[in-house]
């Protein structure tokens, strides 16, 4: 019994002592921690706010065109408007290109105010060379002689800084995306005045929904000197600044459809600049030129032309504007590559076709067919010598069982054996080497051509430029449930895998059983390898190989009967 209340007496003492251990050391120390955390947080939380300021709250853009006034830009491919404070192009819509492939859905917005979550505009305007002349800048409110521009009812914006200069801006628009912008400095006062002409595009951009791919630029573009130059967003953000002093051409920014572009007079040379900076928080992308120094004396006026481009990339409309207005390599907006007298010529063609036949996907199937007549010299040779190698079969597998133990043995005779029989291995691969360019090329027009986009063909296709929209673990659409979106596999990729498969039953298999062994698997890596590409490519692919498979089957069958 006394041991039992030793017992109980120790366990109460300890209990007492680990308690006022508790109240007196360890709750304090942790509060004294926890203070600790906390003022270091509110540090590191003050430093980064210091560093990265948070973004201002962007703006409704209907509200920010509401704000002051505007002229309505009213053309059958345009809809927008022109800000009367500092003169800027930055309200557009294409009243022709949508979202979505329903007609229904919005607009594509090219241009948008600042104040708003995707700034982009254009200005134009002068510097003064010393800061002694008083000159317009964004602030500025001009005065307009019309509320509404169009192609038949050009605008007129005045202002005077009431200290002997008149600036004047006539603003002209075509039927498509082509503005005539005419500079006028008057000089009514007693001094000469020395003006910079400049001109500029901006806009905001979050690189990461970029499509900087090996296939596609988008970024900062321009022709300087009939030389294309190109710079991506990432990589100007590196380099701050780009100059190239002394040039002609134009320059502006490009995304996968859609151009912005200034083209200054060509009579005349300039600097063109592309620049990356910070504003509120903000990536901001530049493209601007600043022109020769003027000098306007007392009595004088002195007037610069120049053109804005803000619109779809349409080949043939770049074509005719190089034509008509001089400008140097306007069709190079379109990003054609390297293979640009290959994906060009594909492009023309496909346009052609399409014009014949009233759609793209028959116009694809139609350029195969002529592709395939071109080349059929050599795939006809490569046929004939496929099918002796098939002939050739059981007498290399007899020269395989003879010379098991002795390989170099082996492949001298094999070599002999094609030698003999005058039959190279390696000739059903030159068609396909040869295809190779012509399919990245084409893969080129169906990626980055406008005229592309939203382009039907039949059944469940509706747009030739996207991938196929059905999954085979629906059955195609069969069963009544969504797939995984990550990983739809459509109709046209199995087409295809099919069509491959079925060409390579025809041919023989390689004499090495490894290469063999991944020969048979290559339908299948073509399969999940083509599943994102383009629909119009897939059926392109698809068609190639099943007339391939009629031209094999008919010479073999030929051959055959020989």
């Amino acid at each position: 019994m006394s041991d039992s209340k030793n017992l109980l007496l120790a366990i109460g003492l300890s209990t007492l002592v680990l308690l006022i251990w508790q109240v007196f050391y360890t709750i304090p120390k942790v509060d004294v921690v926890k203070k600790q955390q906390a003022v270091i947080a509110q540090e590191r939380a003050k430093k980064e706010a210091e560093l990265n300021p948070p973004k201002p709250e962007s703006i409704n853009r209907e509200e920010a065109i509401k704000e002051g006034g505007r002229i309505r830009i009213k053309t059958a491919s345009l809809h927008g408007s022109i800000s009367l404070k500092g003169a800027r192009i930055d309200d557009l819509t294409l009243a022709n290109f949508h979202v979505e492939v329903d007609p229904k859905s919005p607009e594509v917005m090219l241009l948008s105010p600042s104040g708003t979550a995707n700034v982009y505009f254009s200005e134009f305007g002068w510097l003064s060379t010393k800061n002694d002349v008083i000159v317009p800048n964004s602030d500025t409110i001009w005065y307009s002689d019309s509320t509404e521009l169009t192609p038949t009812k050009p605008i007129i914006l005045t202002w005077d800084n009431n200290n002997g200069l008149k600036f004047v801006i006539n603003i002209a628009i075509d039927n498509n995306y082509m503005f005539e912008i005419k500079k006028t400095i008057i000089n009514y006062g007693k001094t000469t005045a020395s003006i910079l002409p400049y001109g500029l595009v901006n806009r905001t951009k979050d690189i990461s929904k970029s499509q900087n791919t090996y296939v596609l630029h988008e970024g900062m573009l321009g022709v300087f000197n009939n030389i294309l130059a190109e710079e991506r967003y990432k990589d100007l953000i590196s380099d701050k600044k780009q100059t190239t002093p002394d040039v002609s051409g134009w320059l502006g920014i490009t995304d996968k459809y859609w151009l912005t572009a200034i083209i200054p007079d060509q009579t005349s040379t300039f600097d063109a600049n592309y620049t990356y900076y910070l504003s509120d928080n903000q990536s901001r992308y530049q493209s601007d030129y600043l022109g020769k120094k003027l000098d306007i004396n007392p009595g004088q006026n002195i007037t610069e032309k120049l053109h804005f481009f803000a619109g779809a990339k349409k080949v043939k409309m770049l074509d005719k504007y190089a034509q008509d207005l001089g400008i140097p390599l306007f069709d190079r907006a379109v990003d054609f590559g390297r293979l640009y007298f290959i994906t060009k010529p594909l492009f023309k063609a496909l346009v052609y076709f399409n014009d014949l036949l009233g759609n793209f996907g028959l116009a694809i199937l139609l350029l195969t067919i002529i592709i395939k007549l071109l080349l059929f010299p050599l795939a006809s040779k490569s046929f004939v010598s496929m099918h002796k190698l098939k002939q050739f079969q059981p007498r290399i597998a007899e020269l395989r069982e003879r010379f098991k133990d002795n390989k170099i043995q082996l492949q001298k005779e094999i070599m002999e054996l094609y030698k003999r029989e005058k039959v190279n291995p390696l000739s059903g691969c030159l068609p396909l080497l040869i295809q190779i360019p012509i399919f990245y090329s084409l893969y080129k027009v169906l990626y980055v051509t406008i005229e592309m986009r939203h382009a039907p063909f039949f059944g469940w296709i509706h747009d030739l430029s996207a991938q196929d929209p059905t999954s085979i673990f629906n059955l195609f659409g069969l069963l009544p449930f969504q797939t995984p979106a990550f990983f739809p596999i459509g109709a046209w990729p199995c087409i295809m895998g099919l069509t491959m498969f079925l060409q390579q039953k025809m041919n023989p298999p390689p004499a090495d059983p490894t290469q063999a062994t991944m020969m048979k698997w290559l339908p299948l890596f073509f399969l999940f390898l083509f599943y994102k590409f383009p629909a119009g490519l897939v059926i392109y692919w698809a068609w190639n190989n099943l007339l391939s498979i009629t031209q094999q089957w008919i010479i073999n069958k030929r051959l055959e009967s020989k």
